[in-house]
């Protein structure tokens, strides 16, 4: 939280100016092959995370932060799940329930909620689309309202239809990579396995033998024949994958998937000059009539699909989501880089790595079932404050919690909402009436967003970013609007400054302010009691662009 200085400072300034055979189980999933050494199956995902991290905490003698206050809590929960913060009411009510269960009440109602279905979504959209143009979701909204387990997202993304049109917004995945065949095998890779084989493009990787020329070029042939046909994505009947070795050599690739399993395929003749013309001819044909390609008779993505999902295969696909779960929530994964998952990069928890991807796969692929574990665990619920003696400890034993910046659509949703009155969200709001009026305001943020880049693992505020934030006349219109329904508007009705002082606190950081705040707040408002309209904008202005509202903590 920002110190009442820091605040002070702000205030001075505004107020100045305005696959076939199997490769043998890698280093960081032996314990895979050892379920004997695992948790049993039956414990609570969240207990199996608190065991394995507080046991390694515990052998490295570092006891951990303790937990987040309730206010700090809910809010991170409200952010992570329902990309929003709570509104003052919330947090009050929250904190004052003396319910020993309100924790798992709170994750159990977010989730069943409508605002999750659509917060998701954007989350998954933006690990899935990143860096591409386009969008899934249509698709995921459907998938996750739905409870679509992982396996089959996977599924649909890479064999989806073209003539539904939730089918066809799955397509999207491939039709935004389908004109760089590197990309795509890459980017399928990277999302799905937590493997970056780009590197492995002009030769085997230096440092992972397992990571070879033959790796990259099976995984390309597992999409070396899909194409882009006007609204459509289709795949080919024929066509190979040659690539020269460092010492020359030319090479066929065969259909390798990452753990070495290869894809057995029957043989194709590769078609005639004139097959050719008559298939170039049907395609601008169906391209003209706005139809779909034939289906291939031997599709070599599904290929993929099976083989990826294949028990004894499939420890990379669980364990790549599983990894950017905890990435996503606890701010770091078991495994990082997030796309450096290989025997030569051992995770900080093996053993919990293999016992989420074991729980993930027996349960169906579950997505909310390993959100939830992780949110309900203790590891989540740790204080980002680090009040003990001596330095931090390490990221990688997850004993304090891990401050996040907020995705451009959490950022833009708080400061959308903390600029909003408090009187739009009475005590007596319906569930029902409360999500409406949110979703209005995620509409509203919609534009905000797009001012805001999404934060990569090293975040620092970009000087775009920063001029947003001290000189657009667009973001101070929407933030510091003077009508009824805004924070701004609500402030000119009181008079007292205690009171303005509590309300503004509250309705933009959740909680009450501390007694720096008040008498840096209460000096800087008398000192300007010449022109109140301009102290409250600043005052309002202040909060809204202290990193306290944008981070996650």
């Amino acid at each position: 939280m920002p110190p009442a200085t820091a605040i002070a400072r702000r205030l001075l300034l505004f107020g100045l100016s305005a696959v076939a055979t199997c490769a043998t189980l890698p280093a960081w999933s032996a314990a895979a092959a050892r379920g004997e050494d695992l948790l049993p199956a039956e414990t609570p995902v969240h207990e199996a995370i608190d065991r394995y991290i507080e046991q390694r905490l515990s052998t490295s003698d570092v006891t951990p932060a303790p937990p987040a206050d309730d206010a700090n809590l809910l809010r991170r929960t409200m952010l992570d799940l329902v990309g929003r913060p709570p509104t003052a009411g919330e947090v009050k009510a929250y904190v004052a329930s003396t319910d020993s269960d309100k924790r798992t009440q709170l994750v159990e109602r977010l989730m069943a909620s409508p605002a999750f279905v659509r917060h998701q979504t954007e989350e998954l959209n933006a690990l899935l689309m990143d860096g591409v143009r386009g969008d899934v979701r249509e698709y995921l909204s459907t998938a996750l309202r739905d409870g679509y387990g992982w396996n089959r997202i996977f599924r649909d993304l890479l064999l989806s239809g073209n003539d539904q049109d939730v089918e066809r917004s799955a397509g999207q995945f491939l039709r935004s990579r389908a004109d760089d065949l590197d990309k795509l095998a890459n980017d399928a890779s990277v999302i799905f396995f937590g493997v970056n084989v780009s590197c492995a493009r002009c030769h085997d990787h230096p440092l992972v033998p397992e990571w070879t020329q033959e790796h990259f070029y099976g995984m390309k042939s597992f999409f070396s024949r899909t194409y882009e046909n006007g609204d459509f994505v289709g795949e080919r009947d024929y066509g190979f994958v040659s690539y020269k070795t460092v010492s020359g050599q030319s090479r066929d690739a065969r259909l390798m998937f990452l753990t070495g399993a290869v894809a057995d395929e029957p043989p194709v003749p590769e078609p005639s000059e004139e097959e050719q013309k008559q298939e170039k001819k049907q395609l601008e044909e169906l391209k003209k009539n706005k139809q779909p390609p034939p289906p291939p008779a031997f599709s070599r993505r599904a290929q993929l699909v099976e083989v990826a999902l294949r028990p004894g295969e499939n420890r990379y696909f669980s364990r790549a989501i599983v990894n950017q779960m905890f990435a996503r929530f606890l701010g770091r994964g078991l495994i990082e880089p997030l796309d450096q998952m290989h025997p030569e990069n051992l995770p900080s928890h093996p053993e919990l790595l293999d016992w989420l991807a074991r729980d993930f796969v027996d349960h169906g692929y579950d997505l909310q079932r390993l959100m939830r574990g992780i949110l309900l665990s203790r590891a989540y619920a740790r204080s980002s404050r680090w009040d003990e003696e001596g330095s931090q400890p390490s990221r990688s034993l997850f004993a304090v919690g891990i401050v996040r910046p907020l995705t451009p659509r959490q950022y833009a949703m708080t400061l959308r909402l903390a600029s909003t009155s408090p009187d739009q969200f009475p005590a007596d709001i319906s569930p029902e009436d409360l999500d409406r009026r949110m979703e209005g305001i995620e509409n509203s943020a919609r534009g905000l967003s797009d001012l805001f880049e999404r934060p990569d693992r090293g975040f620092q505020v970009s000087v775009s970013e920063a001029l947003v934030l001290s000189n657009d006349d667009r973001t101070e219109r929407e933030l510091l609007r003077d009508s009824g329904d805004s924070l701004l508007g609500k402030l000119k009705t009181i008079e007292d400054p205690s009171e303005l002082i509590e309300t503004a606190v509250w309705n933009v950081f959740g909680r009450p302010p501390s007694p720096d705040e008040v008498q840096v707040l209460t000096e800087y408002l008398a000192a300007r009691q010449d022109r109140p309209a301009e102290a409250r904008r600043d005052l309002i202005w202040a909060l809204l662009a202290s990193s306290e509202c944008r981070f996650n903590y």
